[in-house]
């Protein structure tokens, strides 16, 4: 019987990035999904505070090389990859020069949202799709954490759902505890669009804040995760009105991994 396979994309994985609930989940949830027989790959954003040396992250010139055009302009895809040896476990990183060179994640040393966090976000989750298109593996199920993985259910669903290897494809959306103040840019809507992408699919992100990316990506979902103890409120009392399905936060001192586990099967309807 083939293992299942489990796509993690996530903001943050520790000892890449600071350890936070959301990056030690993001580190230790895959080596644990991976230790119950799961094939797994991870993602995340190769972010200008990340230490490459001593990481080890090394370019994988094979996947690298494409360009994706957001608002007009070519913006080439590097990919990287590195090790965590004590978990058996690759990252690949998501990288370009315009948009995570700089030595900060989302926010500048003053504390300032960045401006083209909107078109990072974009990047990011596209550049997931395509390479993972070029690694030529199906994922059963895509888990993403972290609202600049918010785009990742709807591309699935209405620009990589005619490709052979995603047609199958379940998403689970993790809501974590990492709102923002104010919105995205106001063209948000627009640079988004993609493939048969239409306005009339993202009616939300007219007014990109918070509450409204994290419901369009909860939407297009086919399961969705409390990542989080702090979860905003308004998107605990959305989940209720809907008839997602869901999985309440987990303990981290407890047996998360099986209760994730568990989760995916019945995402999966096994």
């Amino acid at each position: 019987m083939e293992k299942t396979r489990i796509l993690f994309i996530s903001q943050e994985i520790t000892p890449y990035l600071p350890e936070t609930e959301m990056s030690k989940t993001g580190r230790f949830l895959p080596q644990g999904i991976q230790e119950k027989g799961r094939e797994i790959r991870t993602f995340m954003p190769r972010f200008g505070c990340i230490n490459e040396r001593r990481n080890q992250l090394h370019e994988v010139i094979r996947l690298s090389g494409m360009n994706l055009i957001i608002d007009d302009t070519d913006h080439p895809l590097i990919i990287k990859v590195a090790s965590i040896q004590a978990a058996r476990m690759q990252v690949y990183f998501i990288d370009n020069e315009d948009y995570f060179h700089r030595k900060a994640i989302l926010n500048d040393a003053e504390g300032k949202f960045f401006e083209d966090n909107d078109e990072r976000a974009i990047f990011f989750a596209r550049g997931v799709f395509e390479t993972v298109k070029k690694l030529r593996w199906s994922p059963d199920i895509i888990v993403c954490q972290g609202w600049l993985a918010s785009l990742v259910p709807l591309y699935l669903k209405k620009a990589y759902n005619d490709d052979p290897l995603f047609a199958d494809t379940k998403v689970i959306y993790s809501v974590e505890d990492d709102s923002f103040e104010g919105e995205l840019d106001s063209s948000y809507s627009d640079k988004l669009l993609f493939e048969s992408i239409q306005k009339s699919d993202v009616p939300d992100l007219e007014k990109p804040n918070f509450f409204n990316v994290t419901k369009t990506a909860v939407d297009y979902s086919d399961g969705v995760i409390l990542g989080s103890s702090n979860v905003n409120s308004d998107i605990v009392d959305y989940l209720k009105k809907d008839d997602i399905m869901s999985l309440d936060y987990q303990d981290r001192e407890g047996e998360y991994v099986a209760a994730y586990d568990e989760f995916f099967d019945k995402v999966l309807g096994k």
